[in-house]
């Protein structure tokens, strides 16, 4: 039955893909054969369709097809991954089994005018990307996005269950789209909320490089069907439980050997110099105060604020004794009362500009700080007011005032157990001395 291939793909060859039993084609002007291949995942229900639907006499036609293109399938693909493999460069650091290997992916950013995934490669899965990072690298959102499709297929496969390909993946190369009789190309690609995210993105030129808006935003009205999971540490290698009749003598070094995540990223890897890798860490620092956080700190704001009023009431009721001694010891360290004043307030407002800029650690720590002196102050305060002034009178005995006011005494009143009013004071009487 004939076939009318896309538009970019009449005079294409035709390469099959033995794990998934179909076909695709690439166009022999395409400039990255290699990378087209990889990226065109949306035929693939088509051929699936044929198949079921077609007759069994042209299924056994399509069958001695590709059986008849086989050995020319096999030298083409040789060719490819041999071009693929002088590309990369020097072949010193290919990596054949990647049993040991794990891969972080840790952010989606625009580098260069490029939309690209930053990750680290470790080469002791073991240790949960714990130890020190082969490196970090960067790769064409398609790229890895097409390479960590590859994997939950590859995953799917061995726990023999069916995987779908999300909506998305039909957007992994620059695909042509007209809305309200313009001209638009999509493009995989990360999102303009955040850096955790994917979307499809929008484009003026064929070649996706060009970067259109709609109502402001580059990002197309798709649904996104699709996730990575940034922040994860992902062994390349992953096991699944078998028994013995399921699998044969090949399958443990077909296992450490296929990778399809960890060795696409590691062929197609680009450098991810310090200004790239600066663009992740600053993702990482825009996560804002969660729920908790703001109840937290909620409570230990409302908590200073409360020991505040009662350090203002209590030194409203400090006796003038006190005051005096405190403004010594004040002076004694060369400060004055409006210098504390200025740097309570100014610490005050550092902690809230950190905490606007959503710097955690140090916000806490401050306001950990202020509540605990304003506690130890609170408590100086609330020990002083409670020890009642003594006075030895003349006679040797004690006379405790709870009031030490200089400018206030009491007038009437006994002060002690046979005084006299004060200001009428009297020597007592004593035995003659022989």
């Amino acid at each position: 039955t004939p076939y009318h291939l896309p538009t970019g793909f009449d005079n294409g060859t035709v390469i099959s893909t033995p794990s998934k039993n179909l076909v695709i084609f690439y166009s022999r002007n395409s400039p990255s054969p290699y990378s087209t291949i990889q990226n065109i995942v949306h035929y693939y229900s088509l051929y699936q369709s044929t198949m079921t639907n077609s007759s069994p006499s042209r299924r056994r036609s399509l069958a001695t097809c590709l059986l008849a293109l086989s050995s020319a399938l096999a030298a083409n693909n040789n060719s490819n991954n041999s071009n693929n493999s002088n590309s990369n460069g020097n072949d010193d650091d290919a990596i054949n089994v990647w049993t040991d290997y794990a891969i972080l992916p840790q952010a989606c950013v625009t580098y260069n005018s490029n939309d690209v995934i930053v990750y680290s490669m470790y080469a002791q899965q073991s240790r949960h990307c714990t130890d020190s990072a082969i490196g970090t690298y960067a790769a064409a959102v398609p790229t890895f996005v097409n390479a960590y499709l590859d994997q939950l297929q590859n995953n799917a496969n061995d726990s023999h269950v069916d995987f779908t390909y999300p909506e998305m993946a039909a957007y992994l190369d620059c695909t042509y789209r007209q809305v309200n009789g313009k001209d638009y190309y999509l493009q995989v690609g990360c999102a303009d909320d955040g850096s955790q995210a994917l979307a499809v993105n929008i484009y003026e030129d064929g070649q996706c490089t060009k970067a259109s808006t709609w109502n402001g935003y580059d990002d197309a009205n798709v649904p996104v069907d699709l996730s990575i999971e940034f922040r994860k540490c992902t062994p390349c290698v992953i096991w699944t439980d078998k028994n013995d009749d399921e699998i044969d003598d090949g399958y443990y070094d077909y296992k450490m050997t296929n990778a399809p995540l960890c060795r696409t990223s590691w062929e197609y890897r680009q450098s991810c110099d310090a200004k790239c890798q600066m663009l992740a860490r600053e993702v990482k620092a825009r996560d804002g105060w969660n729920q908790a956080d703001q109840i937290l700190l909620s409570i230990l704001t409302l908590f200073g604020c409360g020991m505040l009023l009662a350090i203002l009431k209590k030194r409203q009721k400090m006796s003038n004794k006190d005051a005096l001694l405190e403004q010594a010891a004040i002076t004694a360290a060369g400060l004055q009362p409006t210098h504390i004043l200025g740097v309570f307030f100014l610490l005050i407002l550092v902690i809230v500009v950190f905490a606007l800029l959503n710097l955690k650690k140090i916000t806490w720590a401050l306001l950990l700080l202020v509540n605990i002196l304003l506690f130890a102050y609170l408590m100086k305060l609330t020990v002083d007011g409670s020890v009642k002034e003594t006075i030895v009178g003349p006679d040797g005995k004690i006379v405790e005032k709870e009031e030490s006011d200089d400018d206030e005494e009491e007038e009437d009143g006994p002060v002690g157990p046979t005084s006299t009013p004060a200001g009428n004071y009297e020597n007592p009487n004593l035995p003659p001395i022989s």
